[in-house]
């Protein structure tokens, strides 16, 4: 039966079979950190136990703030995370870790932060590169995965459009890297109907080595 209501739901493959269960009521869009300890829900995280997950915690203030909308927060290997807000105009902001210490988050360059509206950011593990969605005039369809690649100076490089080998017309979006670094997966719905409504849409993976191909040659 169709409750209208979101799950956050796992499978796991045991003998050569996936097994289905609910870990709770979704909240934010789930994302994994790179050791795979901490399930990050948007602005709030569990942690995995010996029993399965905790309780769903704050991220604190500095995330948890009335004026923001985070949906998707990503977490690097050293603690970096890099999160979207819908309420702020559909941007990408950044938070550090240095000498031990949480950094203020800060709005990602205007040239990651441009088109109608950016969303849903994964960031490699070694922070080599981050993957997003966004709405552009020059992109494929209604939104695009797009790639920057972390610059010897510590900047972020243009944003690289994943290609026609991945962008369709419709609608691309929530990168991600399996912890492997083998797989990109992504969520794909076609071009809306007539009438202005979405298909449903589905899971996609590739071969994770498209992301090789795209970094610019030094």
């Amino acid at each position: 039966m169709d409750t209208q209501q979101w799950w956050l739901m796992r499978f796991k493959l045991e003998n050569n079979q996936w097994q289905e269960s609910v870990i709770g009521p979704r909240i934010g869009r789930p994302i994994l950190s790179p050791d795979g300890n901490t399930l990050h829900l948007g602005n709030k995280y569990r942690e995995r136990t010996a029993d399965g997950w905790s309780e769903v915690k704050s991220l604190g203030p500095m995330f948890d703030r009335e004026d923001w909308g985070i949906m998707r927060l990503s977490a690097a290997a050293d603690g970096t995370y890099i999160f979207d807000d819908y309420k702020s105009n559909d941007v990408l902001r950044i938070s550090e870790v240095k000498n031990g210490q949480r950094q203020a988050p800060r709005l990602l360059a205007d040239h990651i932060n441009s088109g109608k509206w950016t969303a849903h950011p994964f960031i490699a593990p070694d922070e080599s590169y981050i993957i997003w969605d966004s709405e552009k005039e020059q992109g494929f369809g209604d939104t695009d995965l797009y790639i920057s690649f972390r610059q010897p100076d510590g900047a972020w490089g243009s944003a690289i459009n994943l290609g026609d080998s991945i962008n369709t017309d419709g609608t691309e979006a929530s990168g991600y890297v399996s912890p492997d670094g083998k797989y990109l997966f992504f969520n794909r719905k076609p071009v809306r109907d007539t009438d202005g409504t979405q298909p449903e849409g589905d899971i996609y993976w590739v071969d994770a080595k498209i992301i090789e191909t795209l970094k610019p040659k030094q």
